[in-house]
């Protein structure tokens, strides 16, 4: 089985993409809006602009999609073919009587659809690990209930995530310090190694709150419970308890990851590297798979691919995407070449008719998915999307080259999918002017007319005084162009402008049965 990396909604993704029982450990860190506009949840939206909003943002609302998955799941067909467990029918039919159609009702359904089509990809002896907080944990679960517990799967731990101290201002509620993972398993017969942490004397004794025994040969003993199947408590060696390791609880104290730490993306729900490497180790095998349906920044595939898993990874964003395969270029620069070739990348346009149909998406989450697309693609992933709501200003995105003594000059990108003409390359040179950027980069799904490029002439040559080198200041670049793999070569391009990865060592990674 190769390594797929897809790009599109995950519950077409995992319908129609994902074989049944083939994957060993899902992990998924779905949106879940208490970050910045939880309240959102339980009201329509307002009148922002929806078009522009990233899909990461945590806004649900009552509509077309969400009456659409209510009958789905409501379908008594769907019901009597075993889609769905009488359980989870029952658990939304009440729901909406509870909570009435409106946004939070919209969230779970998504939410339902999606879970249902996890438990149904998962092995038998497959293992689900649900990423909330506490505003939706209490939803989620019983949903989780109806779908696992309905189908002969166990709950088995609420996790709870201490990510430390965080400073607040605080006069109505306690300090808010902790996320909630939901552990489930398919069947009573999911994987589980259990990880530990190392003992210290000091900890073991104070632990069991008695003394230490000495033997005949001056071992130290302690009372310590049976092993499996066994309940009566025995003597054993001190040395030998903290030599075999601290079984851990079900409270992670990991930290978040700090502003100033090399694992930093910028990415806004990046989570630890440890925090996946404890899931991925406990509940699976090397050579398993591991699904990730939100993959965001990627770090379950990136630490799937350090401990030598296999995986999938799926989000609808190509921004996303394209930092996915940042990280694991930069994160493993020795093999990516392999990486890349063993990977089945699935859902980005390789051709005319598959870049068209993504320029034409309605989907208003991914109506500027194309621009995205075009602008990464074409700067090799090293380019930052202009994410601004509402009026853009006719600028999609960034990148930067060293100029004259050492400065930072700035490259402008702008993307057209419809029809263009001169006075759009006039339109675009006066952004490109009022942005205070050197060089600007238009992009058309169509083919640049003779008047275009005359105009895009007429903005004149930007001279590279250390290359006694001359550029166009407008260059027009086309969609078939980056197709046939044409990408952006600025002079001295800047590639820290993006955030980088840290490369992998293996001999410096965190022992995942050490500290």
């Amino acid at each position: 089985m190769r390594n797929a990396l897809y790009y599109g909604d995950n519950l077409d993704i995992l319908r129609n993409k994902i074989a049944p029982g083939s994957v060993d450990l899902c992990y998924i860190d779905p949106p879940f809006n208490s970050k910045r506009n939880y309240f959102q949840i339980y009201n329509n939206q307002g009148s922002e602009d929806r078009a522009q909003a990233q899909a990461f943002v945590d806004t649900w609302e009552w509509g077309d999609e969400a009456i659409k998955g209510y009958e789905y799941i409501t379908d008594v067909h769907n019901l009597n073919n075993g889609k769905f467990t009488p359980q989870t029918v029952e658990l939304i039919k009440g729901l909406e009587k509870v909570l009435g159609r409106g946004a939070l009702l919209a969230y779970l359904i998504s939410m339902t659809l999606r879970i249902v089509e996890i438990h149904r990809v998962l092995k038998p002896t497959g293992s689900f690990y649900l990423h909330c907080d506490p505003t939706a944990s209490h939803y989620l679960k019983i949903v989780c209930d109806g779908v696992f517990c309905g189908n002969g799967g166990d709950f088995r731990n609420e996790i709870i995530w201490d990510y430390s101290f965080r400073l607040m201002d605080l006069n109505k509620f306690f300090n808010r310090k902790h996320d909630i993972i939901l552990f489930y398993s398919k069947s009573d017969n999911n994987k589980f190694n259990m990880p530990k942490t190392e003992w210290t004397r000091e900890d073991l004794i104070a632990s069991r709150k008695q003394k230490i025994h000495i033997d005949k040969d001056g071992n130290e003993l302690i009372w310590m419970p049976g092993g499996k199947g066994n309940s009566k408590n025995k003597m054993r060696r001190v040395d030998d308890i903290i030599q075999g390791g601290k079984a851990i609880s079900d409270v992670w104290p990991i930290p978040i990851i700090s502003s100033s730490s090399k694992e930093r993306l910028g990415y806004p729900t990046q989570k630890p590297e440890l925090l996946l490497e404890r899931i991925i180790k406990a509940s699976s095998n090397e050579g398993d798979t591991i699904l990730d349906a939100y993959c965001g920044c990627g770090t379950t595939v990136s630490v799937a691919q350090r401990l030598k898993r296999r995986w999938i990874g799926i989000d609808i964003t190509f921004q996303s995407i394209s930092l996915i395969l940042k990280r694991l270029k930069d994160t493993f620069p020795d093999t990516w070449a392999t990486i890349s070739a063993d990977m089945h990348l699935d859902g980005v346009p390789r051709d005319m008719p598959s870049a068209i149909a993504l320029a034409n998406r309605k989907d208003d989450r991914t109506r500027k998915e194309f621009e995205k697309w075009a602008v990464l693609t074409y700067s090799d992933n090293q380019a930052r999307i202009n994410d601004k709501k509402g009026a853009d200003g006719g600028i999609d995105g960034f990148s930067f080259f060293l100029g004259e003594g050492g400065n930072n000059e700035k490259a402008v990108f702008q993307v057209k999918s419809g029809n263009v003409g001169r006075k759009d390359i006039a339109a675009f040179n006066s952004d490109r002017q009022r942005e205070n950027a050197q060089i600007g980069i238009f992009i058309t799904l169509q083919e640049p007319t003779s008047p275009m490029k005359s105009e895009a002439m007429n903005a004149g040559k930007y001279q590279y005084p250390q290359f006694n080198k001359e550029e166009d200041r407008i260059q027009i670049v086309t969609i078939q162009e980056i197709l046939n793999g044409e990408r952006l070569a600025l002079l001295s391009r800047r590639d820290d402008a993006v955030k980088s990865a840290k490369a992998a060592n293996l001999q410096q990674q965190v022992s995942f049965f050490g500290k």
